[in-house]
């Protein structure tokens, strides 16, 4: 590519500086990042052996704890570990590496919660076609477009990011290696790749936020004809995934749809992002949700009695 590149590493700043604050971010960090792969593996193990919870509804949710599985991993493991450690370092390619794959799972999780709304409002408004209009192959098919946007987002990002000149300064006011941080440091004019990622990032998530504010307004304004059991079983459901959607939604908002520029407020908002809404899902989705509440204390307290019998579910007779 014929660009300059002396940088080998980046050296990580974190989020505190002295080591009494680290030691009390290294367990605030690891329980919440043990609470997020206990929490998401457990809606991903109940919707694979529940019988109950066989709606395209939990089909796309069980894969919504997937992607925020690997995406609190690609971060969260090396941001705990480094807390012990006063110097932080990640190496070029790893830094790269980071950023493709958090830009990647955070695409296709933006197309999910779009698939998931429209998912919704067919369920609610059309209730008699649900299961035709949602059969298996369009639910894959869904599912395979937002993998391959999460990609195509990512690749975009990416090559704007990895073509770019390190040759001065290598120091990342942050605990994870993000675009506007790395835009920073090149040594080059970085302003019309600034402008590029807030097209391709910021732009996507402001406009997605908008148009799953309205389809759930349309939604809510919808449940006017439904009975008072039904009407309140879809709210709680809407209000789940309307409480995920603004989670998710502002947080990649405010860090991507903005010139190119950092603030002290930035490290907080990529926390929400990769620690606290990832954790958060899985108890917003299951606090609200009696069919997966029910689901999970069929599953787990049946493979308790079978293990203080000694007896495997296949085994019984």
């Amino acid at each position: 590519m014929g660009k300059k590149n002396n940088v080998t590493e980046f050296i990580l700043l974190g989020l505190a500086q002295s080591s009494e604050g680290q030691r009390g971010l290294f367990v605030a960090f690891l329980l919440i990042y043990i609470v997020t792969i206990v929490g998401n593996l457990l809606i991903m193990v109940t919707i694979m052996a529940s019988q109950l919870l066989g709606s395209p509804m939990y089909f796309f949710l069980a894969y919504l704890s997937f992607i925020d599985t690997v995406y609190s991993t690609t971060v969260a493991p090396k941001m705990i570990v480094d807390l012990l450690y006063e110097k932080k370092t990640i190496s070029f390619q790893a830094c790269m590496t980071q950023v493709f794959i958090d830009h990647f799972l955070a695409g296709a999780e933006v197309i999910l919660l779009v698939v998931m709304a429209y998912d919704r409002y067919v369920a609610i408004c059309k209730p008699l076609h649900y299961l035709i209009i949602m059969n298996r192959r369009v639910c894959v098919l869904m599912l395979l477009v937002a993998w391959t946007g999460g990609f195509l987002h990512s690749l975009v990002q990416f090559l704007f990011i990895y073509q770019l000149p390190f040759c001065g300064p290598n120091v990342i006011d942050s605990f994870v290696c993000d675009v506007y941080p790395l835009l920073k440091l090149a040594c080059t004019n970085t302003y019309l790749t600034g402008l590029s990622i807030i097209a391709n990032g910021g732009a996507i998530c402001t406009v997605t936020f908008f148009i799953l504010l309205v389809s759930y307004g349309v939604i809510v304004h919808s449940l006017k004809t439904h009975g008072l059991k039904g009407k309140r079983k879809a709210f709680y459901t809407c209000a789940s995934h309307m409480t995920v959607v603004i989670l998710f939604f502002v947080p990649c908002i405010f860090l991507y749809a903005r010139p190119n520029s950092t603030f002290p407020i930035d490290k907080s908002m990529t926390v929400i992002l990769t620690f606290i809404t990832p954790m958060l899902n899985p108890f917003i989705y299951t606090l609200r949700n009696a069919e997966m509440k029910n689901a999970v204390r069929k599953l787990w307290s049946g493979n308790v009695a079978l293990v203080g019998r000694g007896l495997h579910p296949s085994c019984r007779t």
